[in-house]
């Protein structure tokens, strides 16, 4: 499948770049790491009045009228900028719950035993009574568990689809931070990336990057639960094991608080718990090959 955006993608996708990176950069996402739990309802109000909740809704619904593509577009930027937030929770509630398209309303979901930022939401979809703070290893997702039994619905697809698209921008963006420590970072008066096992990681990571970003932008336009599933699995390792050689290729500065590195890996962990990853996808997939 050959597959270009249009030129109103490619400026929808500069756009939110452009926005995220005016209103969430490297100082707000900072700030955010230092309040933990805390939601900027500003920057909230300010996604909402930029369509970015109400991309799919109708426009005869106050909505932007666009579709699945253009919305996988804007959750992979907002990936890539480690947007905090219920931020599939809160697009999948435009238009069923008031305030949720123009980002007056958070909206999180109970996902299996795991719901995120319960606290910081003014509505939560799911069963969500007796949950309980769940110690998160990404300071910026707040979690809380669910009693075992309170379980929740199945995924949806097209928020296994805009997870992936997330999960799609994190391995962009650690394939960049990778690359740019590669040319500038020297030892042994040489940048390491002259080194060819740092040439073999940032390969790899391009490799991955775009083999994820070819299965997601295709689920987008065909909306196939198996193609769906294939583009999750695939962005999951894009991004885990992404993050984790751009850790191997920053040395053990990666692991450090002054570094993003480790921030991208953290969230890509989290993403991957989320419903329709891992076991959930293989075994669609599965009967999927068997049917």
């Amino acid at each position: 499948m050959r597959f270009q955006l249009t030129e109103e993608q490619r400026a929808l996708k500069a756009g939110v770049r452009e926005l995220l990176g005016r209103r969430f950069g490297r100082e707000a996402l900072r700030a955010a790491v230092d309040a933990p739990g805390r939601l900027d309802r500003e920057l909230w109000r300010a996604l909402g009045d930029a369509g970015f909740f109400a991309l799919r809704l109708p426009e005869a619904d106050a909505g932007v009228g666009l579709g699945l593509p253009e919305a996988v577009l804007a959750f992979e930027e907002a990936g890539r900028a480690l947007l905090p937030g219920p931020l599939v929770a809160t697009h999948l509630a435009a238009g069923r719950v008031p305030g949720a398209a123009t980002g007056e309303t958070v909206v999180t979901a109970v996902d299996g035993e795991l719901v995120e930022w319960l606290e910081a939401a003014d509505v939560a979809l799911g069963e969500a009574a007796g949950a309980v703070p769940l110690r998160s290893v990404d300071p910026l997702t707040p979690l809380h568990r669910t009693p075992a039994d309170a379980g929740g619905p199945a995924p949806d697809p097209v928020a296994t689809l805009l997870t992936a698209a997330e999960q799609l921008g994190t391995a962009v963006r650690v394939q960049e931070l990778a690359v740019q420590h590669a040319r500038t970072r020297e030892q042994f008066g040489q940048p390491v990336g002259a080194f060819q096992a740092v040439q073999h990681l940032c390969a790899d990571l391009l490799v991955r990057t775009e083999t994820a970003r070819v299965a997601v932008y295709a689920a987008a336009v065909t909306a196939d639960p198996a193609d769906i599933a294939a583009a999750r699995l695939l962005a999951d390792e894009a991004a885990v094991r992404g993050a984790r050689d751009c850790l191997q290729v920053h040395g053990g500065m990666g692991f450090t608080w002054e570094a993003d590195v480790h921030l991208h890996l953290k969230r890509a962990w989290v993403r991957a718990r989320r419903g329709g990853g891992g076991t959930e996808s293989e075994e669609l997939l599965a009967a999927h090959l068997v049917a």
